[in-house]
């Protein structure tokens, strides 16, 4: 027997659709045209073919930000991820506090990142930062405009502050759909606290945990506004970054090709570990986990 399948909802999904295609679709387009293309201005284009990539593949000074970028995403998934964790598990279960720590760790997220930057660039200062005077005054060499080692510091700092609520969140989330029978059987065997984390919480929050992993590495991966505020990839090149990179070849050197094939190798760079995180994710999922 024929089954009727009404495709009017494909209106509904329409708007979306052409929403999706003016702002993501059409810029990447021009993004290819101009990766393949060479222009001296007055809309002028001469066919390079794949020039720009072989170029950037050649290009060590992009090989060093992609360095930096993958090691500055491994620091802050190592320090976010079990700062966040232990966070939740500490937070209260219910009542009044349990919401005032909610919303406590709600407000950085709400602060603009251009804003968030602008905060640690003057609290790090030491003529007038509270951070930087308060260091200095105790004989600590803290310069994040001339030491490498304080300006990794400060950015990495920054981002932990700002971004560790995301984690606690979701991952309280994940620890609030226990029930509580869970708990009950676990007491009546005398189970260790480090057991009940171990087969209770963990299990129930890794779906979730790989959630938060995704959208954190993919946001410090593309990361721009708090360290170029802050450092603005200095000293030296020391925090440029993919991004800083990224911009200072399309808007400082106004390099459109080659800044157009390096946002293209991006952008697969990015699409790629997160596949492999979601199929990751994707696989625990079906294992029960």
């Amino acid at each position: 027997m024929n089954k009727t399948v009404n495709q009017k909802a494909w209106f509904l999904v329409l708007p979306v659709l052409v929403l999706v295609a003016f702002s993501a679709v059409i810029p990447l387009m021009t993004v290819v045209n101009y990766s393949v293309q060479d222009t001296f201005g007055n809309n002028q284009f001469f066919w390079a073919g794949l020039e720009w990539f072989e170029e950037m593949l050649r290009d060590e000074r992009m090989w060093n930000a992609l360095q930096r970028q993958l090691m500055f995403s491994a620091i802050i998934l190592a320090i976010e991820v079990p700062l966040g964790v232990f966070i939740a598990l500490n937070m209260p279960k219910g009542g009044f506090w349990a919401s005032f720590c909610l919303v406590l760790m709600s407000l950085p997220l709400l602060i603009p990142w251009n804003v968030v930057g602008t905060i640690w660039q003057i609290f790090g200062r030491v003529d007038i930062g509270l951070l930087g005077h308060t260091l200095d005054a105790l004989g600590i060499d803290y310069n994040y405009t001339q030491n490498i080692f304080a300006a990794w510091a400060t950015i990495v700092v920054m981002d932990v502050w700002h971004w560790t609520s995301l984690v606690a969140l979701l991952a309280y989330a994940g620890l609030k759909s226990i029930p509580d029978a869970y708990y009950q059987a676990a007491k009546i065997d005398q189970a260790s606290r480090w057991k009940v984390f171990r087969y209770i919480e963990l299990p129930k929050m890794m779906g979730v945990l790989m959630i938060a992993i995704l959208l954190r590495f993919m946001d410090s991966f593309m990361i721009y506004t708090e360290p170029f505020v802050v450092t603005g990839g200095g000293p030296g090149n020391a925090t440029t970054l993919l991004s800083i990179d990224l911009v200072k070849m399309a808007l400082g050197q106004f390099d459109l090709g080659p800044a157009a094939a390096f946002s293209i190798m991006y952008f697969l760079v990015i699409l790629l570990i997160s596949w492999v995180f979601y199929t990751v994710m994707t696989n625990l999922d079906k294992k029960g986990m």
